[in-house]
């Protein structure tokens, strides 16, 4: 396994595995829809191939994909002080898991932020996903934000209750 930038070549092949990551991803209990924003993703994955913001594992054999990770510098509208890269998506397909495809890859992706002038890394993950949240933790990872969401379709608290 050889881990590289993604080329336009790549772009079917990885808008094929996102729609596969984000349809995984409802059992952790996610709110994207896989299939219809192919578009957006698509757009998404190009963009960032042509920053240099796309790694993907290739097996040495067939060349085939069998991993991604996207990044990028976060570029905001607040000042901060510290210059932070976000890792927007990490999937590896399932048959490789536990080979250390995703290890590799979320290293790789650190080392261009890092070679960019990024101090700290940041990323979302589901808070059902245990596994990918112990994957993370391995890997110096560690909670800076939580975010919090509630139904309002079905509330049943009282506004005294606010």
């Amino acid at each position: 396994m050889r881990v590289t930038p993604a080329v336009m070549s790549d772009l079917e092949p990885l808008a094929d595995l996102w729609v596969e990551l984000a349809a995984g991803q409802k059992a952790f209990g996610s709110h994207l829809r896989a299939e219809v924003n192919r578009p957006t993703i698509r757009e998404s994955l190009a963009r960032h191939i042509t920053i240099d913001g796309v790694l993907v594992a290739r097996d040495e054999a067939d060349d085939d994909i069998l991993g991604f990770v996207m990044f990028e510098v976060e570029v905001g509208t607040y000042e901060q002080d510290v210059t932070r890269g976000t890792i927007s998506n990490l999937f590896v397909v399932p048959e490789r898991r536990g080979d250390g495809l995703g290890g590799r890859l979320l290293d790789a992706a650190e080392t261009e932020l890092r070679d960019a002038g990024v101090d700290v890394v940041a990323l979302d993950v589901m808070a059902d996903n245990e596994a990918a949240r112990r994957f993370y933790r391995r890997h110096g990872y560690g909670p800076h934000r939580i975010e919090l969401e509630k139904s309002i379709q079905n509330d049943t608290h009282s506004k005294e209750d606010r």
